[in-house]
């Protein structure tokens, strides 16, 4: 009985807290009293998850694969260096996200979901979500100035362009062992967009401004919406050859939608492909989010630089807006810059939603689609940029 009880989690969590020597935070993270305030975390994340409903389908995969590998004495997350004839099944997913398999194909799937007609009928909200990028650079310079490599502040200036799978893909590249911390600061402050945004969107802007009235958007041909995805693939493959494995995907999985003639492809990709592979890509990041990686110091910079790289991202498209609207005679609401962070829908619902606030006839949320769509080109050609530089 005594040999059972030595195997057991609760033997070693309880050995490992009584061998602590000092209570710096890399210390708690390599004992059970690390596991133990991980574990927490993580039903935290799940509650946030399920009764406060952030981002569920993404939130609530991570939380359980956090805890799942932060469980005292738990193999899931084993690697194949441990255990060359039976790896946790958890890392055989990490290992799908390393090698960029995972995030690519949730972006077939988002090109699937995403219609972009506003942005097609509209091409200057393309610098709109131009201009929300400037919370990945800001921050990337933030993240040198307080030490990190150049590759780490790659993957931590990524995380202001609000988009998941961009992060993740960056991260695995750039700095694989930070995908825990930027994996969950990216994902858990998407889900915040609707309490983010909004102080920084009316800070910036006046009533008056607020209270824009837009025109509806001409109609976009079918054929426009057949090129376009072309056009970019090709594009972007010339400027900026890295971020071809994202824009590739999207643009596949949108042209499975436009074309009219795949749409047991679109179905596929939109709902069975994307779920199957949220699952496994939320479970596997939730995994790396494990006690020893997770508990230092350098998470709780990499969580406060998150904040600061969705505000300026936000600030960025706002203020493009206001400056666009000094030469424009038909003006834009600067609210939908605030769209240009990818998080789609989430941000042009937010544009929308504080816009109606003011003025309850206006309705920016097909206006906000624009910068919104622009925003996941916008975040994954940064990603592109990054990985050619710092690779």
């Amino acid at each position: 009985m005594l040999e059972f009880f030595q195997t057991t989690g609760i033997y070693n969590m309880i050995k490992t807290m009584f061998e602590l020597k000092e209570f710096s935070i890399d210390a708690i993270g390599q004992s059970g009293l690390g596991n133990l305030i991980m574990i927490a975390v993580a039903c935290f994340l799940l509650y946030l998850g399920i009764h406060k409903q952030f981002e569920p389908l993404l939130m609530i995969p991570i939380a359980f694969g956090m805890l799942l590998s932060n469980l005292p004495s738990s193999a899931i997350f084993t690697s194949l260096d441990a255990n060359p004839t039976n790896p946790g099944l958890l890392y055989l997913f990490y290992r799908l996200c390393r090698w960029g398999v995972l995030p690519c194909l949730i972006f077939m799937g988002v090109g699937a979901m995403t219609d972009f007609g506003p942005l097609i009928a509209n091409p200057k909200s393309l610098l709109l979500g131009a201009a929300a990028q400037l919370g990945i650079f800001t921050t990337f310079l933030g993240a040198i100035a307080l030490g990190f490599t150049a590759q780490e502040a790659g993957s931590i200036g990524i995380i202001g362009g609000a988009d998941g799978p961009t992060a993740i893909l960056t991260t695995s590249i750039l700095a694989p062992h930070r995908l825990g911390a930027v994996a969950v600061a990216a994902y858990s402050y998407m889900a915040l967009v609707p309490v983010i945004q909004p102080p920084i969107m009316k800070a910036l802007t006046t009533r008056e401004e607020r209270c824009i009235v837009m025109k509806q958007l001409r109609p976009v041909s079918k054929k426009e919406k057949i090129i376009f995805p072309i056009a970019v693939t090709i594009v972007v493959a010339l400027a900026v050859p890295d971020a071809i494995p994202l824009i590739g995907m999207l643009m596949l999985g949108n042209l499975f939608r436009e074309s009219g003639l795949t749409d047991r492809l679109s179905d596929t990709a939109q709902n069975a492909l994307v779920n199957s592979v949220t699952i496994m890509l939320g479970t596997a990041v939730g995994a790396t989010a494990n006690a020893q990686s997770f508990l230092r110091l350098e998470t709780l910079m990499i969580l406060a630089l998150g904040v600061v790289a969705f505000g300026f991202g936000t600030a960025g498209g706002v203020l493009l807006a206001k400056f666009m609207n000094l030469f424009l005679k038909e003006k834009i609401n600067p609210l939908i810059g605030s769209a240009g962070v990818s998080a789609v829908p989430m941000a042009a619902r937010v544009s929308q939603k504080v816009g109606q606030q003011e003025n309850p006839a206006n309705f920016l949320l097909m206006h906000a689609m624009g910068p919104n769509v622009a925003g996941v080109i916008g975040s994954a050609v940064a990603a592109g940029v990054l990985i050619s530089l710092f690779r």
